[in-house]
């Protein structure tokens, strides 16, 4: 009886804590739609799991990938690592940003260019000179530096998904439900930083189109995938290209037959819509310890869309156990590379493997 009086007071003081103490977040309302059905092209499967894993044990939360001209595989982990696969499978710590590398795309002149969430967009040398080429745009630093891409003219496409919230407290954006993500456009010859697009939710994941006419953007929050012209009738204007998405669209990324393939750390969560409708339910929320928040579904899924937005392949991991959290998914010479935020691997598959796509060129 005396233990279980002593349970009730902690209780009691933590609630009581949790009700005073003013919420890190201002929420707003918002309706999401009602989850797609997983069937057609959606329904479940396994492919995922036929999956080879890269650097198994050796790295820890691969968020994104790239490959270079040697056939050299580059990911930044959560210790803020750089780190290389070599063909041969080796791997290596190649240097620390002192940051947390996101997402990163090898330029021209053999550079890796990467998104890194606290230190913003960087440039980091063959021999591994880093350069921070911006970090703020508009006069609003950058606080959430999140994934990049490069357009065939080498203009960079970047994304700052939280102008608010710092990386690790990506949930608390995800409640407050507000706007407060940019995509931005940073050019080499100029060193000068646009806005293209403001009063984003956590825009995430960025492709270019193959002929540069446009670029897609990830709108992670709102379950969608925007379309933003950069060239032709409609250039600066944005449109839905995907919409009432099947989880929480991350990274993407087009191949050599103008697929894109876009990566889904978790499905949806019916908790989060629900919380969504009432702000001060979101607002106690956000109090709670993370391990109290809602937590990711393990899963694996990856979904290939064509260039008018239909989806026509989604590839499956249902328990989570071999590919799960994936974050990135990127085409390259015929293979599939997956990256994870949390998890301890690379997943490589080929595309022959998957029905109806065949082998790439």
């Amino acid at each position: 009886m005396k233990w279980l009086l002593i349970g009730a007071l902690v209780v009691f003081l933590l609630l009581g804590g949790a009700l005073l103490t003013p919420s890190p977040i201002d929420s707003q309302a918002w309706e999401a739609p009602t989850p797609p059905a997983m069937t057609g092209v959606m329904q479940p499967n396994d492919y995922l799991r036929q999956a080879d894993l890269l650097a198994l044990g050796q790295v820890y939360g691969p968020e994104d990938t790239t490959i270079d001209a040697n056939g050299v595989l580059y990911t930044g982990t959560q210790d803020g690592k750089i780190v290389r696969v070599r063909p041969d499978g080796t791997v290596d710590n190649w240097l620390e940003t002192e940051g947390r590398p996101l997402g990163m795309v090898v330029d021209g002149q053999g550079n890796l260019i990467v998104a890194d969430a606290w230190k913003g967009l960087l440039s980091i040398s063959p021999d591994g000179d880093t350069t921070v080429l911006t970090r703020e745009a508009g006069g609003t630093p950058f606080r959430f530096t999140d994934d990049v891409v490069i357009a065939p003219d080498g203009r960079i496409y970047f994304t700052d998904a939280s102008s608010r919230f710092r990386q690790p407290d990506y949930l608390l954006d995800l409640l407050e439900m507000r706007p407060h993500g940019r995509l931005l456009r940073y050019s080499p010859k100029t060193r000068k930083t646009e806005v293209l697009l403001g009063n984003l939710y956590f825009p995430n994941g960025v492709a270019v189109s193959p002929e540069g006419d446009y670029v897609l953007v990830n709108e992670t929050w709102k379950y969608r995938i925007l379309k933003y012209w950069i060239s032709g009738p409609k250039a600066g204007r944005a449109e839905v290209f995907a919409n009432n998405l099947p989880g929480f669209p991350d990274n993407l990324a087009v191949d050599d037959e103008g697929r894109y393939w876009v990566a889904f750390p978790t499905l949806r969560n019916a908790q989060v819509d629900a919380m969504h409708r009432t702000p001060w339910l979101k607002d106690l929320v956000a109090k709670l310890p993370d391990s109290l928040k809602p937590q990711p579904q393990e899963y694996g899924l990856v979904v290939a869309f064509d260039a008018g937005g239909k989806m026509l392949v989604s590839l499956h991991d249902t328990k989570g156990t071999h590919l799960q959290e994936i974050t990135s998914v990127n085409p390259h010479e015929g293979f599939l590379y997956f990256g994870s935020l949390h998890n301890d691997r690379i997943g490589r598959l080929p595309l022959q493997v998957i029905p109806g796509l065949g082998e790439t060129p």
